[in-house]
């Protein structure tokens, strides 16, 4: 495979990854309703995840062969669907999501960094310049799960135990 074929390749695998990504996110937010700052962060996120699609989809527009690959938009939708199901099954699915989403991150970190150096090597400037801009907001976001993650924990820890306690 061409260099210019990996490049596309893997940004429709960014942008299946962003759809999986606003599937999972959408159905965290609907879900968590004791945790107003994780929320609002995650539905910031979700915002900014809409962007990134658009951003992408306008990319792939503008090269050759450069289409989405419904396939893989569709498969990473139905296993963030199956995901986000799944955490309605266990009580302690804000610290489960927490660390999913803080893993996520940073799978999409890797990602931008990946089509930053191929952009980078075919002298793709303008995908250069969006890859940057998106890896700014995934890398904020990391940042925010990782700098929450103690508190988040803490506090459903907290509020399992007076749960526990009521019942008894």
């Amino acid at each position: 495979m061409h260099m210019k074929d990996r490049f596309i390749a893997w940004l429709r695998d960014a942008h299946a990854m962003e759809e999986q990504a606003l599937t999972m996110l959408t159905a965290q937010a609907k879900r968590i309703q004791s945790y107003p700052e994780l929320k609002a962060r995650i539905e910031r996120h979700v915002l900014e995840t809409q962007e990134h699609l658009r951003l992408l989809q306008e990319l792939l527009g503008t090269l050759p062969s450069g289409g989405i690959s419904l396939v893989r938009d569709l498969t990473g939708r139905l296993a963030a669907t199956a995901q986000g199901l799944g955490g309605v099954l266990t009580s302690d699915e804000v610290v489960r999501g927490a660390m999913a989403g803080y893993a996520f991150e940073h799978m999409e970190i890797a990602a931008y960094r990946v089509l930053i150096a191929a952009a980078d090597e075919l002298g793709e400037v303008e995908a250069k310049a969006v890859f940057e801009r998106i890896l700014q907001e995934e890398i904020a976001m990391a940042d925010w799960l990782e700098g929450n993650l103690d508190d988040t924990t803490r506090l459903y820890l907290l509020r399992d135990e007076r749960d526990l306690q009521a019942k008894r």
